[in-house]
């Protein structure tokens, strides 16, 4: 590993190796420079670390390399083939403004009226709606009085609508406004007093009815009997300052998150969706998946690539980059012939075992020889090694990718559609209660199923709060 052109593993070791060679140094000055020596190579090994070799987000990832865009041979603007989107004319109007001609301004003659052209202009009206209901009353000669029956949920003598708790619902959960500039874009824009108080409980009231409505379980059910690669994984999320988890399970439709206070098998339990699942588990070597043992598992190849590129720069493993390059070979290969041939899949096979049996020349195990008496446990491996022996042990989940047509070569799905979460972080640093990240999970898996399905948010959250799901929801046979 070199930085600033400095090879730090070669002076480390001939700085090693001098010290073996100096007979003057006492034991403990020999101890306490092979401690400042072991620091150093950990600070070296972070130091070398970014967005390419470990999983470093690209986002602080300030010295990442930036791509370099070669001129194209293309022309400017649109392609041959593309569908654009642009504004069009519609044939149904909202209001329509006949220019007349001034006739005073036209040389003498007679004239007829041949046809109009037309130009629209495609505008928004914000305003709000009050409806007022009138229920008449009846009296009797007895003095009895009848009143008529207000609609179902016309409960108060004045009381927001459906529209407006959708919109703030999907200001708030969808595009992750904070409540005070929620509270002022309807003071603002529409007129409507609304605090962040009564956000919050329409964002509970969003939670409530994705539970009430059957959509939750209907999610669940189609995750845990799709045929589709599960897509699941976890990230940390602050709720009221203290460190918790958020899980979530998904496939190209169907989304589901949990909050939690583990992130191990007790909180996947908790979620009650893969102590259900058989399929093919696709996720990034968290351990306790592997607990799950009456499913498959399919391993992301993102996370090894990065992996094995640290490998070949920190550690010039030349078995980790010839392995990275064959992996990213067969999924070109595997995209390009969608399904690989019996005789191709067993080719590859063979080449990423020969690999990993060169890797054992150049990373060699640990000598059991060097076993300090009464010391028990496994010896301790490089990052090479672990990686080259954990490729090795889980070679068929590795390459589960290249015999399933239903396995992809990463959990990118399962990724992208936590990444949200995140964006939730950085804009409001934390969840102040557990019921607060509840409701957010609830509301979002809602969300990203219909969004996957192509059910806008904006719909489905007014057919949300009018008690009705989009017919996605209907039960249907597994994917």
């Amino acid at each position: 590993m070199n930085l600033n052109g400095i090879n730090i593993p070669e002076i480390v070791e001939q700085t090693k190796a001098q010290l073996q060679q100096d007979k003057t140094l006492t034991p403990a000055l020999k101890m306490s420079i092979e401690l400042i020596l072991m620091v150093v190579m950990m600070l070296a090994n972070k130091l070398g670390l970014n967005s390419q070799n470990s999983s470093i987000p690209p986002s602080i990832d300030i010295n990442r390399a930036k791509s370099i865009k070669t001129k194209s041979d293309r022309t400017a603007g649109g392609q041959k083939g593309r569908v654009g989107k642009t504004l069009t004319q519609t044939d149904t109007p909202d209001e329509v403004n006949i220019i007349l001609v001034e006739r005073e301004g036209l040389p003498q003659g007679h004239y007829r009226e041949v046809g109009f052209q037309k130009r629209q202009v495609v505008d928004i009206d914000i305003r709000k709606i009050v409806t007022e209901y009138q229920a008449q009353i009846l009296e009797n000669e007895q003095g009895q009085r009848f009143v008529g029956e207000f609609p179902q949920g016309v409960n108060s003598p004045v009381q927001y609508g459906a529209g407006v708790k959708a919109h703030a619902v999907y200001l708030s959960q969808y595009q992750l406004l904070p409540y005070n500039r929620i509270e002022e874009y309807f003071a603002e824009q529409l007129g409507i007093p609304l605090s962040a108080g009564s956000v919050f409980n329409f964002n509970e009231q969003a939670g409530a009815l994705v539970k009430s409505t059957g959509a939750e379980q209907v999610i669940k059910q189609a995750l845990h009997t799709t045929h589709q690669a599960l897509h699941v994984d976890e990230t940390g999320i602050n709720i009221g300052g203290k460190r918790r988890w958020l899980h979530g399970a998904s496939t190209t439709r169907w989304t589901y998150f949990y909050p939690h206070e583990k992130r191990g098998k007790i909180a996947m339990d908790d979620a009650d969706i893969l102590p259900h699942f058989s399929g093919v588990l696709c996720h990034d070597h968290w351990k306790p998946y592997y607990q799950y043992t009456q499913c498959e598992h399919a391993l992301c190849n993102a996370h090894h690539i990065r992996e094995l590129e640290r490998a070949w720069e920190q550690d010039g493993m030349q078995w980790a980059k010839a392995l990275q390059t064959l992996l990213k070979t067969i999924n070109k290969h595997q995209i390009d012939s969608a399904v690989l041939e019996e005789k191709t899949q067993q080719h590859y096979r063979q080449q990423y075992q020969h690999i990993l049996k060169q890797g054992d020349i150049e990373c060699p195990a640990p000598d059991k020889t060097s076993r300090i008496t009464g010391q028990r446990g496994r010896l301790k491996r490089t990052k090479s090694r672990a990686l080259l022996e954990r490729l090795r042990e889980y070679e068929e989940d590795v390459l589960r990718f290249m015999t399933s047509p239903v396995v992809p070569f990463t959990n990118n799905q399962g990724e992208n559609d936590i990444r949200m979460t995140k964006v939730h972080q950085k804009i409001s640093g934390c969840f102040r209660s557990m019921q607060g990240a509840e409701i957010f999970c609830l509301v979002r898996s809602y969300l990203s199923t219909c969004r996957k399905q192509a059910v806008s948010a904006s719909t489905a959250l007014e057919l949300l709060f009018k008690g009705e799901l989009p017919d996605i929801f209907n039960l249907q046979p597994p994917e």
